[in-house]
Parts: structure tokens; sequence; C-alpha cells
């Protein structure tokens, strides 16, 4: 599993799964699924076997120190976040956000990006899914939106980019540079470093890139994680030591699991 790297307040945890995931205790191999799910799927809607699934997903509760319960999405490449503790597990919803110490917000992936948010004081914790649509379209900023209701100011709320399919391996078309071409308040904020020539008139999007520009030109007070200096993931490409797919990806395999971003507050 990976444990965010972000300066998070002590009551605020976070980790992230992948396609083999072991126990922190014990070092024993958890996840029941078998190929070409194995061994941690977490995707209830890829076909896998529904009692695998609900093992590992109980394996994962049991595994994250101070959660009780974990809201799981049906995500839909919206733009919609709603507050977990109001809704049930399925919710078609792209993000999710609590103030409930125990419950954690949770959202999968298989190359989109997985956005992690809290404020600095410990106060809310939010998880949102983002494939280019939804950041096309302003999932982040009604993320960010459910702070701001809570009177957290935008500067005083920080954000960790998950694992997501690099620029290298992300080719696109035309019209998805044409999509943020124009943000909601109508001021341009992608560069051109976002989208570099591919082969015809395909293009290749840096994923990471669009989301850490659009949270700083929302006011974010700090963006960390995936496409920083520090860390630098790709679903589609990266391996372990032993030479196996380190993630699930939908473009390397279209029938694939899912690893799931999560995060919450302990008392």
């Amino acid at each position: 599993m990976i444990i965010p790297q972000w300066p998070a307040p002590q009551n605020v945890k976070a980790l992230v799964t992948e396609r083999e995931v072991f126990s922190p205790e014990h070092s024993a191999r958890l996840g029941q699924s078998l190929p070409p799910y194995e061994s941690f799927n977490l995707g209830d809607h890829v076909n896998d076997l529904p009692r695998h699934v609900s093992a590992n997903r109980q394996q994962l509760v049991d595994n994250a120190q101070g959660c009780d319960e974990i809201r799981w999405l049906q995500q839909v490449h919206g733009i919609d976040c709603l507050d977990a503790s109001l809704i049930e597990n399925g919710a078609a919803v792209d993000a999710a956000f609590t103030r409930t110490p125990a419950l954690a917000c949770a959202v999968m992936t298989a190359d989109c990006l997985p956005v992690l948010f809290c404020d600095l004081q410990g106060r809310q914790v939010a998880a949102a899914h983002a494939g280019w649509r939804g950041l096309a379209n302003g999932i982040l900023e009604n993320t960010l939106k459910t702070f701001t209701a809570n009177s957290i100011p935008l500067n005083q709320i920080i954000a960790w980019l998950g694992p997501a399919i690099s620029q290298s391996a992300f080719e696109v078309g035309p019209d998805v540079k044409h999509a943020f071409a124009r943000f909601t308040d109508g001021k341009t904020w992608a560069d051109e470093m976002c989208f570099i020539a591919g082969s015809g008139d395909r293009l290749q999007a840096d994923i990471y890139r669009l989301a850490r520009l659009q949270l700083e030109h929302l006011g974010v007070g700090g963006v960390y994680g995936s496409g920083g200096e520090a860390e630098n993931y790709c679903t589609a490409s990266d391996i372990t030591a032993e030479g196996d797919a380190r993630f699930f990806s939908y473009r390397r395999q279209s029938i694939t699991g899912r690893q799931a971003s999560l995060l919450w507050m302990v008392e």
C-alpha cells in the first residue's frame, strides 16, 4: 500500500492500494480475486466474483487503522460531491466528503486520477475521482465547495494526487484539449505542456499537470503527490521488482480490477 506523503494533520489518515497488497503487520498477502483481477480488486462492477470483492473490501477496513467503514461510490464521470454520511454504498457520484471520524471517503481508479483533500485543522476530508471529463467539467471545484460551504477557506485546504496514467501513456483526441480551453470562470489556466503532440492528430495529455494547475488556479493552499518532483506514478506502465504490473490499468488491459484511494479522520 502507498501512504501519501503530505502535510496533513495527525488525525487525517490516507492510503492507496495496489494490485497486490500485503498486511503491514504480518507481511501476508491480502486479496481473494483470481485472474484477470488478481489479487486485491476492489471494484464490484468489473465482473469479479462478488464474494471476492466483498472479502477484499473487508480486509481493507481491517488494515486501515481507525477506519470503521468505507463509503464506496458508483462512479459515473460526473461532477457531484456528496456527504458520505448521508449516502449509501453504490451512490452514483464521483466525489464524497465527510466530517465524521472513522468513516472513509474512497474512490476507485484504473488510470483516472484520484484526488484526496483535507484542511489543515483536520475538520473535513474528501476524495474525488477525476478522469479528464470530470476535470474539465468541475469535479475538483465542486469538491472544494463542500469545504468553503463549511467555512473552510481554500488556502487552508491541501490536496494529494494519487497514482494515475502518465502523459506518455495517455493518448487523446483534439476534443479533449478543447474541453480545457476555458474554465467555469472564463479564464484559461491549462498550458501547452498539458498536451504534447502525439501521432497524427493525437495528443499526449498530462492529467497530473491538468489537476495541479486547476487546483492552483482555484486557490488551494498546497498540492502534493503524483506529478511532483518526488512522486511519479503511471498506472499503465509501472511494474514491481518482480516484473509484474503494479497497478490495475484499463488502458493496458480492458478487463481488469480497480485500486482504491481513501482517507478518513480519527478521534
